[in-house]
């Protein structure tokens, strides 16, 4: 197939597209900064500008595709009105979903992502097959962003367009801008983190969910949902292993309610007085406490996809990349 990767020069994009030449197809990786391709330079593909706010170059980027992967979905940064979050969401998704109309598309993967599935009601880890009855009431932007794309995706596929799901886990491994996941290997390398809150998790190596998500693209059923999982963990596990391929010491928890206002300060700060962008933000304590076990067996049953790399090695390789990049600063115990 020729597979169109949206987002390929991004973390998650970088390792979808090595596996799609890995895995016998031809690659079109769409990006929207020009300067950013020469990350891209090692690999064997055509590349072409999209930009998710410009409905006719998505267009033109997806001529001649047999399928994409959708790996730069919106997600909330600098804090925003949930109005405004959504809005942006909205537009960004419905954009590239107007894009793929027409095109003799035979596969639409959106990535997603797991804060949009509700906690298992038997208790269990999440198997993908449950949904939100209706808007969650939690109005954190993150977890509301990520509820409508998902709708949004299942709604396409119910309307015919091949659209399948692939959520990976949280995920570590090179090529990480350093701005969502990977800022806790860089913060606790730098001896910068003011903790965690405490949550329950499931990590994968970027490595394994971009070859998961290829798996996706090439045998997923349209309207399904696939989680691309590695190992579930407690937030205070992750940070103890963490710590130890950074040789930082081990960050102490901080209570939701403490971190919440922390938070708050730092938006107001951050809104009124000139501030930096928080570090403690709504989103990242959203991934920290609103976790969940996950059970990927699905993928496993119907595409064969089984995690490869650890997650201590996963760390490792994102500790490894940050200090090739200059982003750690403290020089750490090997």
């Amino acid at each position: 197939m020729r597979i169109a990767v949206v987002g390929a020069t991004g973390m998650l994009g970088q390792h979808v597209a090595r596996h799609t030449l890995r895995a016998g197809h031809d690659l079109i990786a769409l990006c929207r900064n020009p300067r950013l391709l020469n990350s891209l330079a090692d690999l064997r593909c055509e590349a072409r500008h999209a930009d998710l706010d410009d409905v006719d170059s998505l267009r033109r980027a997806l001529r001649g595709a047999d399928a994409v992967i959708h790996c730069a979905a919106y997600y909330p940064g600098a804090p925003k009105s949930i109005r405004e979050e959504l809005a942006t969401a909205a537009r960004l998704s419905n954009n590239f979903y107007k894009a793929c109309a027409g095109q003799e598309l035979k596969k639409v993967v959106y990535v997603g992502a797991a804060i949009a599935l509700p906690r298992s009601s038997d208790g269990k880890p999440s198997d993908g097959s449950q949904s939100y009855p209706e808007r969650p009431h939690n109005r954190n932007a993150y977890l509301q962003v990520k509820w409508a794309q998902d709708t949004l995706a299942r709604q396409k596929a119910a309307e015919g367009m091949p659209v399948v799901v692939g959520i990976p886990s949280m995920t570590f491994g090179e090529y990480d801008p350093g701005n969502s996941t990977g800022s806790f290997v860089i913060e606790m390398a730098n001896r910068t983190l003011p903790g965690y809150v405490a949550g329950k998790r499931n990590v994968v190596y970027a490595g394994d969910a971009g070859r998961g998500l290829v798996r996706v693209c090439e045998d997923g059923h349209p309207g399904e949902r696939y989680l691309i999982c590695g190992e579930n963990l407690t937030m205070q596990q992750l940070m103890a292993k963490i710590a130890t391929v950074t040789g930082a010491p081990e960050p102490k928890e901080i209570p939701l309610a403490a971190a919440k206002l922390v938070s708050a300060w730092q938006i107001f700060k951050y809104k009124h007085l000139h501030g930096p962008v928080p570090k403690v933000s709504p989103s990242a304590i959203a991934v920290m406490s609103s976790g969940q076990y996950l059970d990927g067996s699905k993928a496993t049953r119907e595409l064969g996809y089984r995690p490869e790399v650890s997650v201590d090695e996963a760390i490792r390789r994102t500790f490894e990349w940050f200090r090739s990049q200059g982003k750690v600063k403290i020089r750490s115990v090997s």
